[in-house]
């Protein structure tokens, strides 16, 4: 059993820098990750999206959903230890590569059988499992561990959530991190999350206001501080 499970959506920018996060952490602590899904667009199916959310968001969390549908495929195929490199070659090719216009047609793009595909590629999987986008026959598989996700932290969470020491240790939801660390703060950083989340009773520390990542995707580099949004539930959502 994996020493971590990380439950993410591809499309979420923030569950992304808490991976790479997570992979400083685990390469110098020797943690083996088991990742995990866990659908933005299931998560909010309760919701209206033309009226709760930017008009963006329909088509972005969509887009996730027919990427987490491949990585089903890839872990039913391939085996587990081949969701890591997809999600690592999804999130290089979401928001590595430049600049992405912040629209619905943008986002939907990320979900394309052709973006699929190339993701596959770049880790050095099976091309042909792009199909698996429109094939909602994973939904299910998905839903499951989305439910799966949400029971250990409760419903009114986003992602990442992360599971430490399965299946009695503590699970959180995020950290959400805008900036990444050197490998010397990514390992203290890990020990205070950890250790406060672990406390007995602990339930939430908080503040809404967050800067957008350090990411290409929202053209902010390295060193530089992204624009400061005030975000609630987890997202940019227009209304409660």
């Amino acid at each position: 059993m994996a020493e971590l499970n990380f439950y993410f959506d591809p499309v979420c920018p923030f569950a992304w820098m808490t991976s790479k996060w997570v992979r400083q952490v685990a390469s110098q602590r020797s943690y083996s990750v088991d990742w995990r899904f866990i659908s933005l667009r299931m998560l909010n199916a309760h919701l209206d999206y033309a009226t709760h959310f930017p008009p963006e968001y329909d088509a972005s969390h969509t887009a996730g959903l027919r990427l987490l549908r491949v990585a089903a495929a890839v872990r039913a195929e391939c085996g587990r230890a081949a969701v890591g490199p997809l999600y690592e070659a999804l999130g290089e090719q979401n928001f590595e590569s430049g600049l992405v216009e912040d629209t619905a047609e943008a986002r939907a793009a990320h979900g394309t059988r052709s973006a699929a595909a190339a993701a596959l590629s770049r880790a050095g999987l099976p091309a042909e499992l792009a199909e698996a986008v429109d094939d909602a026959q994973w939904d299910a598989e998905i839903q499951r561990e989305t439910d799966e996700a949400l029971s250990l932290t409760g419903k009114d969470v986003g992602t990442p959530i992360l599971h430490f020491r399965p299946p009695e240790g503590v699970a959180f939801f995020g950290p959400v991190i805008s900036r990444l660390p050197s490998d010397e703060e990514a390992v203290e950083l890990w020990d205070h999350v950890v250790g406060l989340a672990a406390f007995p009773g602990f339930a939430e520390l908080k503040r809404s206001l967050r800067e957008m990542p350090q990411l290409p995707s929202f053209g902010v580099a390295a060193g530089e501080t992204g624009k400061e949004q005030d975000w609630h539930g987890g997202s940019r959502r227009l209304k409660k």
